[in-house]
């Protein structure tokens, strides 16, 4: 009998198991929010690739895309993709996140303070954002170069 197969008489004859013992067994350990973060990362993934598959696309105020974007544009397209919805503006996007640290943040919605209005971004890793930047520019990968930022995940 493999150790797979006895993870429900064992957990019969204990009564209660703890992680430890079902991971010795092969068991598995559910963690309440664990399943609503892997999807919440899965989302983001989907939602990075897809910005960045907008390389080089113009910025236009106002744009939702396919072609053209403005920041919040990129980010509504983007998780929308991805199978997300958000609200239009990137001060509205924010604040219907679950909002995280810096130490916690991976590919997750990056939205931050830049000269007194609101600017958002997908986190790529390594301090940079996918992110549609301003009028004359196109949709990059550029460092965060601003200290003011907050992190918000796509619930």
């Amino acid at each position: 009998m493999s150790a797979l197969n006895r993870v429900p008489s064992l957990m019969a004859r204990a009564g209660t198991a703890s992680a430890l013992t079902l991971a010795a067994v092969g068991g598995s350990v559910v963690v309440p929010g664990a399943a609503s973060e892997a999807s919440a990362a899965a989302h983001a993934t989907k939602a990075l690739q897809i910005a960045a598959s907008k390389k080089g696309s113009p910025y236009a105020w106002g744009a939702v895309g396919p072609h053209r974007f403005d920041c919040s544009g990129l980010t509504l397209y983007s998780f929308k993709k991805a199978g997300k919805k958000l609200p239009r503006t990137a001060a509205q996007q924010y604040n219907k996140t679950r909002h995280i640290s810096a130490g916690n943040r991976r590919r997750d919605l990056s939205s931050f303070l830049v000269r007194l209005s609101y600017h958002v971004g997908i986190y790529a890793g390594k301090g940079k954002i996918w992110h549609a930047p301003k009028t004359g520019d196109v949709v990059r990968l550029q460092k965060i170069w601003t200290g003011s930022v907050w992190y918000g995940r796509v619930k």
